[in-house]
């Protein structure tokens, strides 16, 4: 049996989110990277189904992990992983829709689910950041390859 110290701290905090009923997805460039895409991203994407204005309910959580608090939605776990928490992504259907058709994978010991390569695609079409439409040319070609 694993002990907390055998246990990433991420590994913890997606355990930790479970255990207080939040439900969650993995989104962004990290959902893309666990469902096959060859890239590298440097924090961890959580939609959390909660209010915005619950953001400290989270916080409070990741603290009580020695978690660094950053901004509002963003923490520094022990190790140093980044995670940015979203409470809404935009294009794309509303949490409970996109929960029920997420892709289900095993994580760091774990069934998580995660935001579909084509609704992350979506999203960043949508919202149109530079750095989102960046990744475009990489999930699009991605996409075109795994349907080969």
């Amino acid at each position: 049996m694993a002990t907390d110290a055998d246990v990433s701290s991420l590994a913890q905090l997606l355990q930790t989110l479970r255990r207080e009923k939040i439900d969650f997805l993995i989104v962004g460039m990290s959902a893309a990277v666990l469902q096959g895409v060859p890239y590298s991203t440097l924090d961890t994407d959580i939609w959390v189904h909660l209010p915005p204005r619950q953001y400290i309910r989270v916080l409070n959580l990741c603290v009580g992990m020695g978690a660094t608090v950053v901004a509002n939605t963003v923490v520094i776990l022990a190790e140093g992983t980044v995670v940015n928490f979203l409470y809404r992504v935009d294009g794309v259907r509303p949490f409970a829709s996109e929960h029920r058709k997420a892709v289900r994978l095993e994580w760091m010991g774990q069934t998580v689910r995660v935001l579909p390569l084509e609704r992350i695609l979506a999203s960043k079409q949508f919202v149109g950041r530079p750095k989102d439409l960046a990744h475009l040319p990489i999930l699009r070609t991605f996409l075109a390859c795994r349907d080969c």
